[in-house]
């Protein structure tokens, strides 16, 4: 048997902001919640061959708090753009009250939690606008996106995915992935086979690690470590926290 463990990243201080590709690192708190549920996967000593995470600094930094407290820091570790969060467009950076205030907390909510809808882009001329950004020098423009739903998140992880990550699950390597909601919610999507109805209800709490067990490259099961209360109680205070 082996492992694909999934951990989203800890709190960051823009967590009543729309984040998207912004760079912004881990608050104190999501540092020592982070802290807090690795010391849990500690427990289930798994010995991981890869790591993988965006080139976000709230994704990576995550991945390097969770290895180090595994004392696993040796592995080789991947960062690529495709596992990035989705990218909110011109949403980017506003509050998300004050968005809500502008432009109606029916129309915001269609823009973050269906399937197919993205929010008003950014203009290429926009210094927001990756490709101004010296983490994509080397990605062609027409690649960046200027806002994406989560449909279109879906199409730009999952085949790197599918190519990256499940090929080695597939020869019985042990991986651990740090991403971010939307990120990880299309893999999760992939992976349990769920329609774009479902996704839509679907949330992925900070930092609590969601263990996908694989026996001769098929998934066995899948099973957050905490208990179903946990998982809704940090999903809950996290919704609460960012209307405040």
């Amino acid at each position: 048997m082996n492992y694909l463990v999934i951990i989203r990243h800890g709190l960051t201080e823009w967590t009543k902001k729309f984040t998207g590709w912004t760079d912004i690192d881990l608050a104190p708190e999501g540092v020592e919640m982070t802290k807090k549920y690795a010391a849990r996967l500690r427990e289930e000593n798994i010995k991981f061959d890869f790591g993988f995470t965006s080139v976000l600094k709230r994704g990576y930094r995550t991945l390097e708090i969770v290895l180090e407290v595994l004392g696993q820091k040796e592995i080789p570790v991947i960062r690529d753009w495709h596992l990035n969060e989705r990218h909110y467009g011109a949403l980017q950076g506003l509050g998300k009250p004050e968005t809500a205030a502008k432009y109606g907390e029916e129309q915001v909510a269609i823009w973050r939690r269906s399937y197919d809808v993205p929010p008003p882009k950014l203009e290429l001329s926009d210094p927001r606008h990756p490709r101004f950004d010296p983490l994509y020098k080397d990605i062609p423009p027409e690649k960046l996106p200027s806002s994406e739903s989560l449909k279109d998140t879906y199409a730009r992880t999952v085949p790197y995915f599918k190519e990256k990550i499940e090929s080695l699950l597939k020869k019985g390597k042990n991986v651990i992935l740090s991403g971010h909601s939307n990120s990880l919610r299309s893999i999760i999507k992939y992976l349990d086979n769920l329609s774009d109805e479902e996704i839509v209800g679907v949330n992925v709490p900070y930092c609590i690690p969601l263990v996908y067990e694989w026996e001769e490259g098929v998934i066995k099961k899948h099973y957050y470590l905490a208990s179903d209360d946990e998982v809704k109680t940090v999903i809950e205070a996290i919704k609460n926290q960012a209307k405040k």
